[in-house]
C-alpha cells in the first residue's frame, strides 16, 4: 500500500492533536486510575507485554529517563520511552528505540485506541465523571505503541505524583525516585512527607526501588512504602555514590559506585552536579533491570552515557551572546541551575528571561537565581497558566531592585531586550563572557527553543 502524501499526514496529525488538546489539561487531574485501566483492559492490557522502569520525583525525571533508556538500548534491547512535557511536538513524549513517533505513526496509534477511548469516555460521563484527560489519552497511546512495536523495556516518567498518576497502571519491575521537594502542593500535599508518600506509590510488590538522596522526612515515607510491599531498596548515600566528578569540555567526567562495583572516568555530555546524580540512578536502575544487579560492561556504559542528550537542561541554544535555556520551575531546580552555571560557565554578565507559572513559588525561584543575574526581563509564556509579568515584576523588584527589572508581554521581545542588555554591559568585547538565561518553566524553555529554531532531539 502506498504511503499517504506528507500533506495528508500533516493534516491528519493536526486533527488528532487538536482532538487530544480539547481534553482536560494534564495539570487538571481527577485522581483515579479507572479510566485508563478501562481502556487498556479493552485493548488487552498492552502494558503487561513488556518490562517497565517507572520514574518519579520532583526534579530530574526526564533526564534520568533519557539516560536510563540509552543504557538499556545500548544492550541491544528495544525500548519505549514516555516522558513529559514536550518541548516542540507532542510526538516527543512517546519514543521507540530513542526516536519520537512520526506524525504518521502517532495518527495510526490514535486510530487504534480511539474507539476504546470513546467507550471509556461515554461510560465515565454516564457515571457523572469526565472524559479521559489529555495526559490519560497519551498514556494509553504510549502503552499501546510500545506493545505494538514491540519493545522489550519501557522507561516511563510519571506525569504528576505517583499513586494516582495515570502511568501507575503498570507494575514497574524497577521504580526510580529522584529527589523529592515541594512542588504541586495543590495536588500532592502540603508537606514533604505527603508528597513523598504519593510518589512512593509507584513502588510495587517485589520490585527494586532505586532512590536518590532524600530529606529525612521524604526518606522515611519511601522506606515505609518499600517495606510494606517487600521491595528491594538501593539508596544513594547507602549503596550508591557519585564517588568523583570533574568538569570536562562539554560536560563532565564521573566515577559512579553501585552495589556491583565502581565505574570510573565515564564521560557525560551534560552540565551540573545534579546530572551526575541522575546518571547514578539510571545506572543502578539499568543494573537491576538488565543484569539482576550485576555490573554492566564498562564499554556499554561509556557508549550510552557519551551519547545522552537532555534538551532544555542547561542547554546552549545560541551564541553571541550565548543563550542558555533551563527548565527550572521550582526552588530545588533553580538551585541545581545556579550550581551548574557556577561550575561550567564563566559569565561576567548574564541577563535572565523569566516566565513562571502562576501556581509556583515565584519569590523563592527569583531569590535563588538573583545572585547569578545582572538584570532580569520578566515576560509570559504560551500557557494559560503563565503568571502576569506585572505581578512577577513586582516580586522581582523586591529582590533585584527597581533598576535591574524589565518587563515585556511577549517572549520574543524579552529575548531581544535581554540580548541588548547583555551586550550593552559588555566592556570586554561583543559576546565575550555575556549571556542570556531563559528559565522559569518547561513551557518557557519550549517556547524559546522554537523561537530560536532549535529542533527537538
Amino acid at each position: 500500500m502506498a504511503k499517504p502524501y506528507p500533506r495528508l499526514v500533516d493534516e491528519a496529525f493536526d486533527l488528532v492533536r487538536q482532538e487530544i488538546m480539547t481534553r482536560a489539561a494534564e495539570y487538571d487531574i481527577d485522581p483515579t486510575l479507572s479510566r485508563v485501566q478501562r481502556v487498556l483492559e479493552m485493548l488487552g492490557d498492552p502494558q503487561k507485554a513488556y518490562r517497565t522502569i517507572h520514574i518519579t520525583g520532583t526534579n530530574g525525571k526526564s533526564s534520568t529517563a533519557r539516560m536510563t533508556e540509552r543504557l538499556v538500548r545500548e544492550h541491544g534491547l528495544r525500548t519505549g520511552r514516555f516522558t513529559s512535557p514536550h518541548l516542540t511536538s507532542v510526538t516527543e513524549r512517546i519514543a521507540v528505540d530513542g526516536e519520537p513517533l512520526s506524525p504518521e505513526r502517532f495518527v495510526e496509534v490514535w486510530e487504534d485506541v480511539a474507539p476504546y477511548v470513546g467507550v471509556a469516555d461515554r461510560e465515565s460521563e454516564e457515571a457523572g465523571g469526565p472524559r479521559l484527560s489529555f495526559f490519560e489519552v497519551l498514556t494509553v497511546m504510549a502503552y499501546a505503541a510500545f506493545a505494538d512495536a514491540p519493545v522489550d523495556v519501557a522507561i516511563v516518567e510519571v506525569g504528576l505524583g505517583g499513586t494516582w498518576d495515570s502511568t501507575n497502571v503498570v507494575d514497574g519491575d524497577v521504580a526510580v525516585i529522584t529527589p523529592v521537594a515541594a512542588d504541586h502542593e495543590r495536588w500532592l500535599g502540603s508537606t514533604i512527607t505527603e508528597i513523598a508518600t504519593e510518589k512512593a506509590g509507584i513502588i510495587k510488590e517485589g520490585a527494586t526501588a532505586v532512590v536518590a538522596s532524600q530529606r529525612e522526612d521524604a526518606e522515611v515515607a519511601i522506606v515505609e512504602r518499600a517495606a510494606k510491599v517487600g521491595a528491594r531498596l538501593i539508596r544513594e548515600d547507602y549503596e550508591l555514590e557519585v564517588a568523583g566528578r570533574r568538569v570536562a569540555v562539554g560536560g563532565q567526567m564521573m566515577d559512579l559506585r553501585t552495589p556491583a562495583g565502581l565505574y570510573t572516568e565515564i564521560y557525560l555530555p551534560l552540565h551540573g552536579e545534579h546530572q551526575a546524580h541522575n546518571a547514578l540512578l539510571a545506572l543502578a536502575a539499568t543494573e537491576a533491570m538488565i543484569s539482576g544487579g550485576a555490573a554492566l560492561s564498562g564499554e556499554i556504559v561509556e557508549a550510552a552515557f557519551g551519547d545522552v542528550t537532555s534538551p532544555g537542561r542547561l542547554e546552549v541554544v545560541r551564541s553571541s551572546p550565548t543563550v542558555l535555556v533551563d527548565a527550572a520551575h521550582n526552588v530545588h531546580g533553580a538551585e541545581a541551575l545556579v550550581a551548574g552555571l557556577d561550575e561550567a560557565f564563566d559569565f561576567h554578565r548574564l541577563v535572565g528571561v523569566v516566565a513562571i507559572m502562576g501556581d509556583k513559588d515565584v519569590e523563592g525561584l527569583l531569590a535563588t537565581i538573583e545572585p547569578v543575574l545582572a538584570e532580569i526581563v520578566v515576560t509570559r509564556n504560551s500557557s494559560e497558566r503563565s503568571a502576569d509579568p506585572l505581578d512577577v515584576a513586582e516580586v522581582a523588584r523586591e529582590i533585584f531592585g527597581e533598576e535591574r527589572v524589565h518587563t515585556t508581554e511577549r517572549l520574543d521581545e524579552a529575548l531581544q531586550v535581554a540580548a541588548d542588555l547583555a551586550e550593552s554591559g559588555d566592556t570586554v568585547g561583543v559576546g565575550t563572557g555575556t549571556g542570556v538565561l531563559v528559565t522559569g518553566s518547561v513551557i518557557t524553555v519550549a517556547d524559546a527553543r522554537i523561537l530560536l529554531g532549535r529542533p527537538a532531539r
